[in-house]
């Protein structure tokens, strides 16, 4: 019976695309074009991201997603490309979502030290639902739970979708400005408001994946006194703001780069109650970074013991690669993401 209360708010989600709320990384800069897709291509050299992301292990397979993506700048035409892949699963399966990605990022230089960048990113979703994996209320016994007291399995008088998957195409857009020691972003997710709903409402009138706002920002402050991208030791507070339909979030905090070492601490705050602490701990060894990060669980859910929510997070920055050194400093890479690469 301890499954039932994550069973009723899966069956939440899935009666009504009003509920349904994107997944969202803590490490949210190890995977900046998911995020935003004005950050694609915005380190000078190719970068691959992969991210796992286990939120709520003390709640049977609540959630866990899955993440990919590469991204590269094309100095010669002041832009960037990408690829992204995305699974998210809820329930152990129960509900899923699969997405495939495109981008493109395209950049103006200004008054000599600012930069203003776009981004656009089109992609494929697919949503599916393992309708017999489901249970409703007219199934519960109050004595004997999912099964009569004879043991057999209840029956429930819901009746099936039609189609038990649904997919199609997803548009976001975003705007990234910068210099070397300052960014700010605003991204839009869902510009065409894709129906992911099975269920029909209102006499077929059905309800398409509200608007995703993102606000990003942040700063970097070198400790050691290097810089032209060069500097190893540096701390970079920021700030996320994330908004949609009823949903929303702050997170602020900061990240600290300590050479081959990287940590970090945020507070995030729904926008009625506190949610979770995050802290990161992570090393680099040449091209390759890997990062973990803990989120403290600080809502009323923890009354229900959810347990924290694990993530992990590697990339690969050809940006630390001996080839690459040299075009790095000749193209002047801002310091302000070098907690993105």
């Amino acid at each position: 019976m301890q499954k039932l209360p994550g069973i009723a708010f899966f069956l939440l989600i899935i009666s009504s695309s009003l509920l349904a709320q994107d997944p969202v990384f803590s490490q949210f800069f190890a995977a900046p074009v998911y995020l935003n897709p004005a950050f694609t291509g915005v380190t000078i050299t190719p970068k691959i991201s992969l991210m796992y992301r286990d939120q709520w292990q003390g709640l049977d397979d609540a959630y866990q997603t899955f993440g990919a993506s590469y991204d590269q700048s094309v100095e010669n035409y002041n832009s960037g490309i990408g690829i992204m892949a995305m699974m998210d699963r809820e329930g152990g399966g129960i509900y899923q979502t699969a997405r495939f990605s495109g981008l493109y990022g395209y950049k103006l230089n200004f008054d000599n030290d600012w930069t203003i960048k776009f981004g656009i990113e089109a992609g494929f979703f697919q949503k599916t639902i393992d309708w017999n994996r489901l249970v409703f209320t007219d199934q519960l016994n109050p004595v004997s739970g999912v099964v009569d007291p004879a043991g057999n399995p209840g029956l429930s008088e819901e009746i099936q979708p039609e189609d038990l998957q649904q997919s199609g195409l997803d548009i976001s857009a975003g705007l990234l400005v910068y210099n070397d020691k300052f960014y700010a972003g605003l991204s839009a997710r869902h510009l065409n408001s894709p129906n992911q709903s099975f269920l029909s409402v209102n006499d077929n009138l059905n309800i398409g994946l509200p608007f995703l706002i993102s606000f990003q920002a942040g700063s970097e402050i070198t400790l050691d006194g290097r810089n032209n991208g060069s500097s190893r030791a540096f701390i970079s507070p920021n700030l996320l703001v994330i908004s949609q339909g009823p949903f929303g979030q702050v997170n602020a905090g900061a990240y600290v780069g300590l050479g081959q070492f990287f940590g970090g601490a945020w507070y995030r705050m729904g926008f009625e109650n506190p949610d979770a602490a995050i802290f990161l701990a992570g090393f680099r060894e040449g091209i390759l970074r890997l990062g973990y990060s803990f989120d403290f669980t600080l809502s009323r859910l923890a009354l229900w013991n959810p347990g924290g929510t694990h993530e992990i997070s590697i990339a690969i920055s050809f940006d630390d690669s001996g080839r690459q050194k040299g075009k790095r400093k000749a193209a002047r890479l801002n310091n302000c993401f070098q907690m993105f690469k």
